[in-house]
């Protein structure tokens, strides 16, 4: 059966998933690139085998469709642009329909490679259910960011979470635990630490 699942979605010692503000500069906000740069440097370090290079190249496999929050599509204010594609240029990193969560919808905009990008005014589930007949026999992604994941797992949509800790302290920004008190009833917990200090949780949820 498919899955809902998150994959390589970082945050810091203190739970933040970006930092603040976000802007066309700064998508991160004043975290820049500290919680990625472990995706980086395993790819440059000569360890392709190596943790946080294998967990690394799960990022996209296996999916079919990926939901997202308006913050990640771009930064604030890009709903009144009616040039703005994303983040990523003309062939961006999905390569399968995505949709983006947003209170503006828009047409559908479709780019290189295999992207579509859906503009969708709709809860969760609505939104779940319109990534699921898109995705067929394949898994659905939540690809952020906090607050879409962490909305996403309050409403019990999740099935899989690979979170990758990340040691620095960002103490603001957009926290991803906040009132998930109590996950751990909901899911299996497992981590496992990299040679970088990155911890990488994984959370399945208990049947």
């Amino acid at each position: 059966m498919p899955l809902v699942r998150v994959t390589n979605f970082a945050v810091s010692l203190d739970g933040f998933g970006a930092g603040e503000p976000q802007s066309l500069e700064s998508p991160f906000g004043h975290a820049g690139m500290k919680l990625h740069q472990w995706r980086f440097d395993s790819w440059r370090d000569g360890a392709p085998d190596g943790i946080d290079a294998l967990y690394g190249r799960q990022y996209d496999v296996g999916f079919g469709a990926e939901i997202m929050g308006a913050h990640k599509f771009g930064p604030p204010g890009w709903q009144d642009d009616p040039d703005w594609r994303g983040w990523w240029g003309e062939d961006p990193p999905f390569h399968t329909p995505t949709y983006v969560l947003t209170h503006h919808p828009r047409p559908p905009m479709e780019m290189e490679g295999g992207t579509t990008f859906h503009f969708v005014d709709a809860s969760p589930e609505e939104a779940l259910e319109l990534a699921r007949a898109a995705a067929g026999d394949l898994d659905v992604r939540i690809g952020g960011g906090a607050t879409t994941v962490r909305t996403f797992v309050a409403a019990d949509l999740v099935d899989h979470l690979h979170v990758p800790i990340v040691p620095v302290v960002l103490t603001r920004g957009t926290q991803l635990w906040e009132g998930l008190e109590g996950i751990e009833e909901r899911f299996h917990i497992e981590s496992v630490v990299a040679p970088s200090g990155v911890i990488h949780l994984s959370l399945t949820r208990r049947r």
